[in-house]
This record gives structure tokens, C-alpha cells and sequence, in this order.
């Protein structure tokens, strides 16, 4: 039996991932973490992980940049894995993920969706084949609620895309300011936010008289939660390193 802390317990995701746990055999959720626990769950949650007295045998993480210091010390004392699915983490944040995935196993992505990781190879084998002849823009559409802006999957998306691109990658952010002629080596990254929308990726490929377009859309956060599950059963037991969801597709 796999024993899951979550951290942002109390949140939307925390909730599906739960949820998620609940359908899924051999793993259950042995507490969470979450700072504004109204104490309303079926399991413990903790105010911090400081006050953790359950030691689990991975964390899953879909909460806010700010809790990965305390959840670094948390993981590395106990030797715990984590699965990270938390975006809007800075460089540094990024770096010190990856200083993790040295003494646990980590498994650190922005979108746990088969669907979206498809379009990811997708997008890469485009690139290839159109080369600098067609121009890249990236619209990625999400609900109202959300903070971080471009998602962490069109950045994800977007660092995979410039793996194969024949120039170095420049990503420009909206275009209002940006008083000149595209150049071939862009790649456009455009944010919408608006009412319940779940996750909508799109990547334009356009070139002279024909344009190609990738899209992906989510329907319920829940594909995103049992994702989450699939990469904390597969990273258990697993050497300290890096993982992502190319490593549990193999």
C-alpha cells in the first residue's frame, strides 16, 4: 500500500487528487498538508510541515511555489520522493528542484496529462519538419482563478519545442510593446483567463498560405489528479533523481 501525503490538501486539486486516491487500489492518502485547512477532510491535515507527525512514502504536491523550502527539509530528512505538479516556480525555485532529485526521487511536471505530453511530441516533430519556414505561437486558455501567467505547460511546451528548433529559441510575452518585425527564431507565448475554463494549449504552426494547428483540451481537472497518482506509485522505491512523465510512458 502506497501511503501519499498532499500538499495543498484543502485546495481544488488537492481535492481531485484525493478523490483520484479513492478510485485507485493499493494507495491511500496518509495525511495532508495545507495552510488553510478548515479541518473539514476525512484524513489529518497539518497547518505546515513542520507539525507532520505521519511520515509518508511520497508527497504530492499541487499547492503554491511558497511551500517548496519547507517541503524540501520535509522530504530530505525523511527521505520521502515527491511528485511536484505545483507551477509558477522562479529559477531559482526550478534549480532548487532539481538540487532535490539528488538525496529523493523526484518527479517534477507541469501537466500530468497523457494528452498534453502527446501534443508535446507532437509539437517537437513539427518543428523538425517545418523548420524556420513556419512561425510558433503558443495560446494557452485557463480559468479565472488561476495566478501564474503563461501556464507552466506552454512554457514546458515551449522549452521542448526550442530542443529542436535550428536557431536559439527567443520566447516573446504578448506583443503590445514589441514594436517590430517577427523574427524566425520566436516563439509566441499568449495567456487568456476566463470563467471555468480547465486547460486549453494551442500551437500554431503558420507559414506561407497554410497554417497548422495543434490543440489540447481538458475537460476536468481529474485527468490531472490521476496522473498525479500514476507518478507517485511509479516513483516510489525509485534512485534519487529526476523523473517526468516521458520516464513512466516508456
Amino acid at each position: 500500500m502506497t501511503k501519499i501525503l498532499i500538499c495543498g490538501s484543502s485546495g481544488k486539486m488537492g481535492k481531485a487528487v484525493f478523490e483520484a486516491i479513492e478510485r485507485t487500489e493499493n494507495v491511500e492518502v496518509i495525511c495532508g498538508v495545507d495552510a488553510f485547512s478548515k479541518g473539514e477532510l476525512s484524513f489529518t491535515e497539518y497547518r505546515s510541515f513542520e507539525d507532520v507527525k505521519d511520515i509518508p512514502d511520497v508527497v504530492v504536491d499541487f499547492s503554491n511555489p511558497v511551500n517548496l523550502d519547507s517541503m524540501y527539509d520535509f522530504c530530505v530528512k525523511n527521505s520521502v520522493p515527491a511528485v511536484i505538479c505545483t507551477t509558477g516556480f522562479s529559477a531559482e525555485q526550478v534549480e532548487k528542484i532539481n538540487e532535490l532529485s539528488k538525496f529523493v526521487p523526484v518527479f517534477y511536471s507541469g501537466n500530468m496529462s497523457l494528452g498534453v505530453n502527446l501534443l508535446i511530441e507532437l509539437s517537437k516533430k513539427a518543428t523538425a519538419v517545418f523548420g524556420s519556414a513556419f512561425d510558433i505561437e503558443i495560446v494557452e486558455k485557463h480559468h479565472n482563478q488561476k495566478i501564474d501567467a503563461p501556464s507552466g505547460t506552454a512554457l514546458m511546451i515551449a522549452d521542448a519545442i526550442s530542443t529542436v528548433m535550428e536557431e536559439e529559441p527567443q520566447y516573446v510575452y504578448d506583443r503590445h510593446s514589441y514594436r517590430a518585425k517577427r523574427k524566425s527564431n520566436e516563439i509566441g507565448i499568449h495567456a487568456v483567463r476566463g470563467g471555468t475554463i480547465v486547460g486549453e494549449h494551442s500551437v500554431i504552426f503558420a507559414g506561407n498560405d497554410e497554417v497548422l494547428t495543434l490543440t489540447h483540451q481538458a475537460q476536468s481537472k481529474s485527468l490531472f489528479a490521476t496522473g498525479a497518482v500514476s507518478a507517485a506509485k511509479f516513483v516510489c522505491g525509485k534512485e534519487p533523481k529526476m523523473y517526468s512523465m516521458s520516464d513512466m510512458l516508456a
